[in-house]
Formats: C-alpha cells, structure tokens, sequence
C-alpha cells in the first residue's frame, strides 16, 4: 500500500501544478474582462449579455473545478508530509492560497452583481482586483521555491 501512495505522489503534484495553472488564468483574465464590461457595456445590451455569458463560463467551467482541485490535491499533498508545519514559508503559502480564495469568491459576487444588472464598480475597482492575483502568485511561488523562511 505504502508503495502505491509513494507512486500517487508525483501525479497528484502533476494534477495540483496543472489545477493552480488553470485557476490562475481564470484569475488573470476575469478581473480584465470585468474592467471591460464595466467601460463598453450598458446594462441589458446585447455586448453585456455577452460578457455576461463569458464570466460566467470562465467561473464555473474553469475556475471554480480548478480552485476545487488545487485544494483537494494540495491538501492530499500535505497529508504526504509536503507543508512543513514548523516553517513559516508554509504558512505564508497557505495564507495566500486562502487570500486566494477569497479573491475568487469576491469576484464570484462580482459577476451575480452583473448578472442583476446591479454593478457599482468602476474599471479603475477591477484593474485593482486584477493585480492581488499577481501579488499573491508571487508571494506563493517564492514561498515554495525558494522557503525564505
């Protein structure tokens, strides 16, 4: 049994490393697809139908089964002794995963508000939003890779 977990280890990091990947280009590219449908579309019109239609494919079909999956492998990955819970890069890692998180449920609720016709965020709010996902990514890998701390 023990051989076979050992076996199950790179390709559950395969599966975490492609998960993060593909969450995180729905976190680039949502917040920008936000600033656009906030600057070019009126509520109602057809452009916002639209953009309407693309969020909410990029939410539920992409980013939603990828953050799903970052989390289940992730936290398997711990359970095979990956999170060294006496250092603190591994801390920091995993509080920026939840600020992660957190991004995604806000822009979550960011594209209800839409879908109500109901946004009150400007482009400048979104162009704001689209950064914490960089910042967060680099704080993450840096973390991983290089264990400063």
């Amino acid at each position: 049994m023990t051989e076979i977990l050992i076996g199950l280890y790179p390709w559950i990091k395969a599966f975490h490393v492609m998960a993060v990947i593909s969450w995180m280009a729905g976190m680039f590219y949502l917040p920008r697809l936000y600033v656009y449908h906030v600057e070019r579309a009126k509520v109602g019109s057809e452009l916002d139908q639209t953009f309407q239609i693309m969020e909410e494919k990029l939410l539920r079909v992409i980013m939603f089964p990828a953050m799903i999956v970052t989390w289940v492998c992730g936290l398997i990955l711990i359970g095979f002794g990956a999170f060294d819970f006496g250092a603190a890069w591994a801390w920091i890692k995993l509080l920026s995963v939840i600020l992660m998180t957190v991004s995604h449920g806000w822009l979550s609720v960011r594209r209800k508000d839409f879908a109500a016709g109901a946004n009150t965020r400007t482009g400048r709010t979104f162009r704001i939003a689209n950064e914490v996902p960089t910042v967060l990514m680099l704080v993450i890998v840096i973390m991983v890779i290089v264990r400063p701390f």
